[in-house]
């Protein structure tokens, strides 16, 4: 069962900075359309539902984490991730979504931290939660040859933390919608699921899609300078020309243009980026990636495409 609509988000905590790219299937290949604002989350999946131009699931793609350490996992007293989405911001997990001001505010009922700089310490959250770095990074996240430092899911200070966008893509995404949608991969393989239910969600991570799709990191180049993001459109163009089942006309003049030269073009680039790993998972050009078994799809979940 191919997608009838596949769209991939950049997700931020600020929505201005939310972005997808969306691809319409029409016969047995799609079209894409130029990067848009996410806009409104709270009727989003019905407003892609309404682009559909013939019968078939939707396959939507974030790029914030879904899952959590199995370690973490193990504290809850609870039997799933998916059982934990049912009780999450409820009863005594009330003041799960509140950010941890204080070391002596972190509990496993409140595991983000810190809420603001200053005096704080990776250590306060080991402490708080009894658990050691190793243990807050799930399976997919942990170090590999040729991956980026990862960040740890409750630690929201930095540049590269995650926890506050997961915060903001579970309670306007995932929590409103998980008793209609399908997660991968905890509801199974990717197309047994797309097989299953009309609305299906997967993590992203546009880091690992650069090289999914074949663009090349040296000669060194940023996807937060126009010029980089210029060089890299030429990897771009090479993946549309391998892909004869996808009409990428409407993108070209993002391509051509570098994405835009606003702050918002790094966004516009992301988003797509993702999009074309995504179709090329859809296509059968790459595995999902997922070991469907335990802590993967009992707690951890794991990341679209990644080996």
């Amino acid at each position: 069962m191919l997608p009838a609509i596949i769209a991939h988000c950049d997700w931020s905590i600020d929505a201005r900075k939310r972005w997808m790219a969306v691809a319409i299937r029409e016969g047995g290949g799609y079209r894409l359309a130029a990067p848009e604002p996410v806009g409104n989350t709270a009727d989003l999946i019905e407003r892609l539902a309404t682009r559909a131009t013939e019968a078939g699931p939707l396959l939507l793609g974030f790029d914030f984490p879904i899952g959590l350490p199995v370690s973490y996992g193990a504290l809850t007293g609870l039997a799933s991730f998916r059982h934990f989405l049912d009780v999450a911001g409820e009863g005594e997990w009330a003041h799960w979504f509140r950010v941890a001001a204080k070391p002596e505010e972190i509990a496993v009922s409140r595991p983000f931290y810190p809420a603001r700089p200053g005096g704080t310490l990776r250590s306060h959250l080991f402490t708080g939660l009894g658990l050691d770095a190793a243990d807050l990074l799930r399976q997919c996240e942990r170090p590999a040859p040729g991956r980026a430092t990862p960040a740890m899911l409750f630690w929201t200070l930095g540049g590269n933390q995650v926890g506050k966008a997961a915060i903001t893509g579970w309670r306007e995404i995932i929590l409103p919608n998980r008793n209609r949608i399908g997660l991968w991969p905890f509801d199974g393989a990717l197309f047994r699921i797309l097989a299953e239910k009309a609305i299906v969600i997967a993590e992203t991570y546009p880091g690992d899609a650069y090289g999914q799709i074949g663009i090349a990191r040296q000669p060194v180049w940023s996807k937060r300078k126009h010029e980089g993001r210029l060089r890299a459109a030429g990897f771009l163009h090479r993946w549309i020309a391998d892909h004869l089942a996808v009409d990428a006309s409407a993108l070209l003049p993002s391509l051509a243009d570098g994405f835009g030269v606003d702050a918002a073009g790094e966004d516009r680039f992301d988003c797509t980026v993702g999009l074309l790993a995504m179709i090329d998972v859809v296509f059968g050009a790459r595995p999902e990636g997922a070991p469907l078994q335990a802590p993967v799809t009992t707690w951890e979940g794991w990341i679209l495409g990644r080996a």
